[in-house]
């Protein structure tokens, strides 16, 4: 097949865990709202996509004043069998 005759589907390399991750990365004091407007995807996915992330330890939030500020623990490993060797460090390092 040649890429004039694939369909279109919208896809990408990265899941919306990664995607929320990454935004982290780059703004550890970032809003829901603005996380949600970056990523592409609801607040509400945002919020259980977060409490996801903290509760298997891929985060940490620390509420400052009236914000959150969130902290990832890089050393922490790839969920899939295929990357389970390799830390979630390496990855966010592609995007700082």
């Amino acid at each position: 097949m040649n890429k004039k005759s694939l369909p279109i589907h919208e896809w990408t390399f990265l899941s919306n865990h990664g995607h929320v991750l990454v935004h982290l990365s780059r703004e550890k004091d970032a809003r829901i709202r603005d996380i949600a407007e970056a990523v592409g995807i609801t607040e509400r996915s945002v919020q259980a996509i977060v409490s996801e992330l903290v509760d298997y330890g891929y985060l940490d939030v620390s509420r400052i004043g009236r914000r959150n500020q969130y902290s990832i623990n890089t050393k922490l490993t790839f969920r899939h069998p295929a990357e389970k060797s390799k830390p979630i460090g390496a990855l966010l390092k592609i995007f700082s």
